[in-house]
């Protein structure tokens, strides 16, 4: 890969961090905010705030009172622009023009920081939010996901719903969207990254302006995952769907842990593309589904394997029975040189190609700043990754691919789950 771009990370006396990427060759710009809270740092009883505080963050500030001020300004400036919510952080970010740059710092600072979460407008907000949450429970595709993670870690928070539930939400109060925003979106809790046609010292000097109200200290710590597993575990939620969708998972890595690069490669051969293992034998040689795909996921404390599909309902079994066996396959007698230079490559040419837009570099600078306190290039991660061997790939299906680290969570039109049972071995 040609040499990355020459970055700098800013430490703010506050806690605030500011990643700066300049890219000379594009005329855009992306300011990204990240708060490290999501669902994980919520209690039962306000369970879904984290998501909900983001919609409210677009409802009006001092300086910009009117619900819609926000988006026209985005909009008359050409910006792409949005947020989102995960179980560990949540973004904020706007990309433009370039020489649009103090508008889109102006506008994604003021709605960080000053946003007014009026309580007549959650009220309002609290129909939107349902209405997303109904949604995603009516696309089992997405919704098999929140069940699988349910399924992995149970009644605690890495097992909540992003987006809560009905009854949570309507009970939610203003107290408790100040209380949640003061405690968590503060200074040493935040990072802005800033990546296109900028210069980072300029930047720098921006942010004290823009940011001058962000609240020093640092979040509340998020209460450890429990994880306790000694068999293979099934969820069937029942739904009269044409098409089964389902997770089909193991227990896995950290993102502080350096295996995940291996079990990345492991997933990337196993479901990373249409010359992948699953791929061919589940869809191009028996028909039996549209999309299969397999990946590793990481939390700040607990991982996942995971191979996800939609599938003919009447061939549910059939396919499970052909993933599974495939796993057996590489987990028995392994990958070879060829398709771990293969998908080596691959993720080289994906990378580059992720890299020429300057909100994919912004969150890819961020996310590590967050998490670890540290720049992770894109240079660095692929280093990484290309001294990876055969046996780091084979040693880590033996470890990940075991019976007592097995889960699947499906979407279908089934009651009679002793045939699902049956095959759940590895």
């Amino acid at each position: 890969m040609q040499k990355g771009f020459d970055h700098k990370l800013y430490n703010f006396d506050s806690g605030l961090r500011l990643i700066a990427v300049p890219m000379p060759a594009t005329k855009s710009v992306t300011v990204l905010v990240l708060a490290g809270t999501g669902s994980k740092y919520e209690t039962k009883e306000i369970n879904g705030i984290s998501h909900f505080l983001e919609h409210m963050m677009f409802k009006g500030t001092a300086k910009r009172p009117g619900k819609m001020d926000i988006s026209r300004e985005l909009d008359s400036i050409g910006a792409d622009y949005n947020a989102f919510t995960s179980k560990e952080y949540t973004g904020y970010y706007a990309k433009a023009s370039s020489d649009k740059l103090p508008v889109v710092m102006d506008v994604i600072s003021d709605i960080f920081l000053n946003s007014k979460l009026d309580a007549g407008e959650i009220e309002i907000e609290k129909g939107v939010v349902i209405e997303e949450l109904n949604m995603y429970r009516d696309t089992p595709q997405r919704y098999v996901g929140d069940l699988f993670e349910k399924l992995l870690y149970g009644d605690q928070p890495a097992g909540w719903d992003i987006g809560g539930d009905k009854e949570t939400l309507l009970k939610m109060k203003r107290d408790n969207f100040t209380d949640y925003f003061n405690s968590h979106y503060i200074a040493g809790n935040t990072v802005v990254a800033v990546a296109g046609d900028i210069d980072p010292e300029d930047i720098k000097t921006r942010i004290p302006e823009y940011f001058r109200n962000i609240r020093d200290g640092r979040a509340p710590a998020k209460a450890p995952t429990r994880e306790s597993q000694s068999e293979p575990t099934l969820l069937v939620h029942w739904k009269e769907t044409d098409q089964t969708h389902f997770n089909l998972g193991f227990r896995s890595y950290h993102m502080f842990d350096e295996r995940k690069y291996a079990l990345g490669m492991l997933a990337a051969i196993m479901g990373g593309g249409m010359s992948s293992r699953l791929f061919e034998e589940v869809r191009d040689k028996r028909g039996l589904a549209y999309y299969i795909g397999a990946s590793g996921n990481e939390y700040t404390d607990t991982g996942f394997f995971l191979v996800r599909a939609g599938v003919n309902k009447e061939k549910t079994l059939d396919a499970l029975k052909i993933v599974l066996e495939e796993l057996r396959k590489v987990r028995d007698n392994g990958v070879t040189e060829d398709e771990l230079k293969r998908v080596k490559d691959q993720v080289r040419g994906q990378m580059v190609l992720g890299l020429e837009s300057s909100d994919n570099v912004a969150e890819a600078y961020a996310d590590p700043v967050l998490f670890e306190n540290r720049v992770l290039t894109p240079e660095e991660k692929l280093d990484k990754i290309n001294k990876l061997s055969v046996a780091d790939v084979n040693t880590v299906a033996r470890e990940v691919l075991k019976n007592e680290k097995l889960n699947l969570a499906l979407i279908g039109p089934f009651k009679d789950l002793e045939e699902f049972r049956k095959i759940l071995r590895i």
